[in-house]
């Protein structure tokens, strides 16, 4: 999705777009950009279309929702689709060992800062399910991580304005 399409999602659909746009961002679904999503919903709460504080409630709950139904999908099946996926990229094999023993050794700090990481900040929840970090933890560690990459992006477009957008997409 580009910046127009998504303005105008924004504009038609307000609060409950910006929910949905931001879960399927924290699936990690391909073409749905938190370089543009976030600052946008950020602008409209500048243009006084929505509180800012309503904003971040909304960004937090659907990329917590995103990243459980992460989890949940590592938790339940993780480790088998991660073996499988070994054995087809057998190169991949000691860059993925590497980083899962990363996550399992740092447990919720190290899934805080994986949350504030490009694309891995998505993609960590599988490994949290796969060495079933206890859920409290996993909720907690994951709202404090998507808070905190939340509050930059939708302050930026809160603070910044359009122009933000033309340095992050």
């Amino acid at each position: 999705m580009d910046y127009a399409s998504i303005l105008e999602v924004f504009t038609k659909y307000g609060a409950i777009a910006i929910f949905v746009l931001v879960f399927l961002e924290y699936m990690n679904l391909p073409g749905f950009p938190a370089g543009i999503i976030m600052p946008l919903a950020g602008i409209m709460a500048a243009g006084g279309r929505i509180s800012f504080f309503r904003v971040m409630v909304i960004t937090v709950a659907a990329g917590l929702l995103g990243s459980l139904v992460l989890y949940v999908l590592g938790r339940t099946g993780g480790h088998f689709f991660l073996e499988k996926y070994m054995r087809k990229f057998p190169k991949q094999r000691p860059r993925i060992e590497r980083y899962l023993a990363w996550v399992q050794e740092k447990g919720g700090l190290g899934l805080i800062i994986a949350k504030l990481i490009p694309m891995i900040r998505t993609l960590v929840s599988i490994p949290a399910g796969v060495f079933h970090m206890r859920m409290g933890q996993y909720i907690l560690c994951s709202a404090v991580g998507i808070f905190m990459w939340n509050l930059v992006f939708v302050g930026a477009g809160y603070f910044c304005g359009e122009q933000v957008i033309g340095w992050l997409a």
